[in-house]
């Protein structure tokens, strides 16, 4: 019984990262937001980490649509909005794979991680 009491905490304490707070809620409905699922992946394996990091990236080149260009200050803040998406989104990246080595129970519709651009 207290297995279950701590899997359930674990999963409300994982889906709190990755739910948006109030604030956020406009703004994981824009277009500049990507849901990145990993509901097929083990994320207790090497191999299905660097599969959904691969994924959190090309999210991030998704959202942060400023054209890349030769110019420096259109590359600069290229870069930057692309870091700062994949920061605000670690968090979340690191409970899910948390949760999955501790054999957490996570709720298919809630495994995924938001990438969006500010």
């Amino acid at each position: 019984m207290s297995k279950i009491i701590a899997a359930a905490g674990a999963l409300v304490a994982a889906s709190a990262l990755l739910l948006p707070t109030a604030g956020e809620a406009q703004e994981f409905n824009s277009a500049n937001s990507v849901r990145v699922s990993y509901a097929d992946l083990n994320l207790a394996y090497t191999p299905a980490q660097l599969t959904l990091q691969r994924r959190m990236k090309s999210a991030a080149r998704t959202v942060c649509v400023i054209e890349d260009s030769r110019e420096l200050a259109l590359a600069s803040a290229t870069n930057f909005c692309r870091s700062d998406a994949l920061n605000r989104a670690w968090p979340a990246y690191q409970a899910a794979v948390a949760a999955a080595r501790h054999g957490t129970v996570t709720v298919i519709g809630a495994a995924s991680v938001m990438i969006s651009a500010h």
